[in-house]
């Protein structure tokens, strides 16, 4: 109803303007502060002082005069704060929340917008397990996609997998010259790309420490893959496809604890096999900003004010990731509306030189949005898969899921539910937190700020965290199933197989709450349609995070003051019971929008 109630205020407040003769381009609207009794209010008194020639307060009270709310359904009343016009939403507005919110188990998703858009992510060099360095590319990814997905896109989730560079081929060239023997450690887990990093390690530990003769035998057997991937040669992207292949596949097993999952894998020797990279190379060379320097084909890009060229041809006719990603776009612009890609901050320049590129090539950039973000820190310092060192993902997966276990077991004689909890049930809670904890700590960063990661923080049930905000869901849970127990129910309220309501039977009045407690929680639950709204707009899902915790503020209060399935009035019961099932409904979805899982118990 949110989003209806600003359409509203945005209409009437522009015919005000109209009126006036004022100018109508920026009205605006936002939340009015906490201490402000309004639904939304308007700013723009300070913009139009000058216009008018008056003080912000005096013009604010002009403008609120030519509000017109007569046939509008949600605005009830207009009124002025100093320089602020005030919005105020009426019981309708209410109601229709109450009635939209506890029948609809997916509320919260905006309509089909008949809009393609491909989310790229992750897409770390299948070299070995993914470290926890980067793990911010799939929990930030899946959430922008998942996001996308609620505010009504078609959404398609990609990996892009590097295939055919220098390093796969050191990787291929390692797995073949080496023997197990020739190994200096076990794998640390049993699983293929545990076992094959090895093999990449020892080669660059051979690149590096052999005598200069071996070396330069080793880098020709290098070239000689290169070169293979580059003419087309099957036998050589088999050679490679053998290694690539078995590590994505563990790599894929670890991003699904997350979970992190992919409609596609796209691999960039796709790009190579269909001629499209030789095309782009060619464009690229009749263009005038292309240059011959330095035994390579290279784009002068200053007029995009980027100082460093774009390398697209090296001397020896190869191309290079760029030139590949180059014809990864276009096809992404063939067969998409949209593309989002989500890159770690050492990418920057080559988003920036990508989206010059594929100007001078004639595409629409506006298609394309880059989502830039710093990486994770532990206390421990920076991790590199190449030295073996660091922390690995699955490391941290594990230690999340152990310290929730404890934590879970800690609170057990604290738990206010009576239900007696399995093994079984520890164990799903544990992971459900563990993970959750994970997750909803990086997500809800903004991207482009570094983050340390530490446990106390993430695992902090009464702070800004996941177990946080998780236990809002799980005491709604607990309070709809008392109410089921008890034989309250809402009057004229059934669920169908897929828990969707029938709107018009839900025979309860959102008008009989008294405390501001339950009226504000309400609002909460309004607002989240147009939340999802905003964020997707901005990529920025770290605002959903944000609203969770402002949720859980405005439902605790409503636990604290509003007794549920012991009120005593029928009608109120009723109301707050429906209020409940709006209230689980807006957090699961908010979770499921950050690929945190809502626990029905903790």
């Amino acid at each position: 109803m949110f989003r209806q109630f600003r359409s509203e205020v945005a209409d009437a407040l522009g015919d005000a303007l109209d009126a006036l003769d004022l100018p109508t381009d920026d009205l605006g609207i936002e939340r009015p502060p906490d201490d402000m009794d309004a639904t939304l209010a308007s700013s723009i008194a300070f913009r139009l002082a000058g216009v008018v020639g008056d003080a912000p307060p005096n013009v604010a009270a002009t403008v609120a005069d030519a509000v017109d709310i007569d046939g509008v359904d949600y605005v009830a009343a207009v009124d002025t704060a100093g320089p602020y016009i005030n919005f105020h939403a009426g019981e309708q507005y209410l109601v229709d929340t109450l009635d939209a919110a506890a029948a609809d188990a997916a509320y919260g998703s905006l309509p089909d917008r008949d809009t393609s858009v491909v989310v790229e992510h992750t897409s770390a060099n299948p070299t070995g397990p993914v470290h926890v360095g980067r793990a911010r590319n799939p929990i930030v990814g899946d959430a922008v996609a998942n996001l996308l997905d609620y505010a009504g896109y078609d959404v398609d989730r990609h990996y892009y997998v590097n295939d055919a560079g220098r390093q796969m081929a050191v990787f291929t060239w390692a797995y073949e010259r080496f023997d197990e023997a020739d190994l200096d450690e076990e794998p640390a887990r049993d699983r293929a790309e545990y076992d094959l990093v090895r093999y990449y390690r020892k080669g660059n530990a051979y690149l590096n420490e052999a005598d200069e003769d071996a070396v330069e035998a080793a880098e020709a057997e290098i070239a000689e893959i290169l070169q293979g991937l580059e003419a087309g040669d099957e036998a050589t992207f088999e050679r490679v496809g053998e290694v690539v292949d078995a590590v994505l596949g563990g790599m894929k097993a670890c991003l699904a604890r997350l979970p992190a999952e992919f409609d596609e894998f796209v691999k960039e020797t796709r790009f190579m096999r269909d001629g499209s990279t030789d095309e782009v190379a060619a464009r690229l060379k009749e263009t005038d900003h292309a240059v011959y320097e330095e035994d390579a084909w290279q784009l002068a890009l200053d007029d995009w004010g980027i100082e460093k060229n774009l390398v697209f041809l090296r001397s020896d006719d190869t191309s290079l990731y760029t030139t590949r990603d180059l014809a990864h776009h276009e096809w992404k612009f063939e067969n998409y509306d949209r593309a989002v890609t989500v890159l770690g901050e050492d990418h920057k320049l080559q988003a920036d030189q990508l989206d010059a590129a594929l100007e001078l090539l004639g595409n629409d950039t506006d298609q394309l949005d880059h989502l830039i973000f710093s990486y994770v820190n532990l206390p421990e310092g920076k991790m590199s898969t190449r030295e073996g060192t660091g922390v690995m993902l699955d490391d941290l997966i594990d230690e999340a899921v152990d310290r929730a276990r404890e934590a879970v077991e800690t609170r057990m004689d604290d738990r206010i539910r009576d239900d007696d909890l399995s093994e079984a049930d520890v164990e799903r809670i544990a992971s459900q937190v563990g993970i959750g904890a994970v997750r909803y700590d990086i997500v809800s960063k903004q991207p482009a700020k570094a983050i340390t990661f530490k446990w106390d923080d993430a695992l902090d049930f009464e702070g800004q965290s996941a177990p946080f905000v998780q236990y809002v869901h799980a005491r709604c849970c607990g309070i709809l199933n008392e109410a089921a127990a008890a034989g309250v129910e809402v009057p004229g309220v059934t669920a169908d197989a897929e828990g969707a309501v029938d709107a018009d039977a839900l025979a309860v009045d959102a008008t009989v709450f008294e405390t501001d407690a339950a009226r504000e929680l309400l609002r909460e639950v309004a607002r989240f349609p147009a939340v999802i709204e905003s964020a997707a707009t901005d990529l920025e899902p770290h605002t959903i995070a944000t609203f969770t915790r402002e949720f859980a503020d405005a439902y605790n209060a409503f636990y604290r003051e509003c007794p549920v399935v012991t009120a005593e009035d029928e009608d109120l019961r009723a109301a707050r019971v429906a209020l409940v099932a709006a209230a689980k409904h807006t957090m699961a979805n908010a979770l499921d929008v950050l690929g945190v899982e809502a626990p029905e118990s903790m």
